[in-house]
C-alpha cells in the first residue's frame, strides 16, 4: 500500500503521513518550505517503520513542477491507493486591500495545485483521493479570508465533480473548522478567540482528530464517493 501527501512538512500532512506510515503505506511526500522538519520527519518514519518514505519538494504554482513531481511519483508507484491533497495557503486581509496577485496565488495553490496532482495522477490511482477543504468553504467564512474560502467551497465541487467523473475512486473532501495547527496558533490570539467566539467553535480541533478522521474514511467501506466530511469542534 502507498500513499501521496501533499504539504506533509506541518500540521495535518505531518501528522497524518506518520500514522499512515505506522500502518504499513509506503510514502511520498511533498512540501513547499520547512525542509528541515520534512527530513526530520522522513527520519522519524525510516527509523520507527519498515516503510519507504521519499520526499519532494513542490510548487503548487508551476504546472511543469508538478508534472516534474508526479512523473518521480509514478516511477516509485506503479500504482497509488490514496493522493491527500492537503497542501494550501492562505492571504488574510481585507477586500479592498487584497491584491489580484495574492487572490490568484491563493486560487492557484488550493484549487489549481489540487487540480493538476489529480489531473497527472489519476489513471494509477486505485482507491482514494481526499481534499482538503475547510467549513470556511460552507458556513464559517471571515472578512478577512475570501479567497482562501472561495478556493474552500471550490475544492467541494471539485470533489463532487470527480465522484461522477470517476466513480471507480472514493473522492472525499475534509471540512474541518479552525485546526489546532502552527499557522493558527501564530495568528493574533485576541482575533482568534473573537473568531472562535463569532462561529461558535468552543476550542480549536487537534490536529489528530483530522488525521484521525481520514484514517476512519480510509477503513469505511460503506462511505460514498463525493461527501463532505464536516469537522466542528
Amino acid at each position: 500500500m502507498n500513499a501521496v501527501i501533499t504539504g506533509a512538512s506541518v500540521g495535518i500532512g505531518y501528522n497524518l503521513a506518520l500514522k499512515l506510515a505506522n500502518l504499513g503505506y509506503d510514502l511520498y511526500l511533498t512540501y513547499y518550505n520547512n525542509q528541515t522538519n520534512i527530513l526530520k520527519l522522513k527520519e522519524e518514519i525510516e527509523n520507527e517503520t519498515k516503510v519507504k518514505c521519499y520526499i519532494n519538494k513542490l510548487d503548487l504554482k508551476n504546472e511543469q513542477n508538478i508534472i516534474e513531481v508526479c512523473h518521480d511519483i509514478l516511477t516509485k508507484f506503479s500504482k497509488i491507493n490514496i493522493l491527500v491533497n492537503n497542501a494550501s495557503i492562505s492571504n488574510d486581509n481585507l477586500f479592498l486591500d487584497k491584491t489580484k496577485e495574492e487572490f490568484m496565488q491563493v486560487l492557484e495553490v488550493n484549487v489549481v495545485g489540487t487540480f493538476l496532482m489529480t489531473k497527472y495522477l489519476i489513471e494509477n490511482i486505485k482507491d482514494f483521493v481526499i481534499n482538503m477543504s475547510s467549513t470556511d468553504g460552507i458556513d464559517t467564512y471571515s472578512i478577512y479570508n475570501l479567497d482562501y474560502a472561495i478556493s474552500k467551497s471550490a475544492i467541494i465541487q471539485l470533489t463532487k465533480s470527480m465522484s461522477l467523473i470517476f466513480p471507480n475512486i472514493k473522492t472525499i473532501a475534509i471540512a474541518p473548522n479552525w485546526v489546532e495547527t502552527e499557522s493558527t496558533l501564530e495568528i493574533d490570539k485576541t482575533y482568534l478567540e473573537n473568531e472562535l467566539k463569532r462561529i461558535g467553535q468552543e476550542k480549536l480541533i487537534s490536529i489528530d482528530t483530522v488525521s484521525n478522521k481520514i484514517i476512519d474514511i480510509i477503513k469505511n467501506n460503506n462511505i460514498k464517493s463525493g461527501e463532505v466530511i464536516k469537522i466542528y469542534e
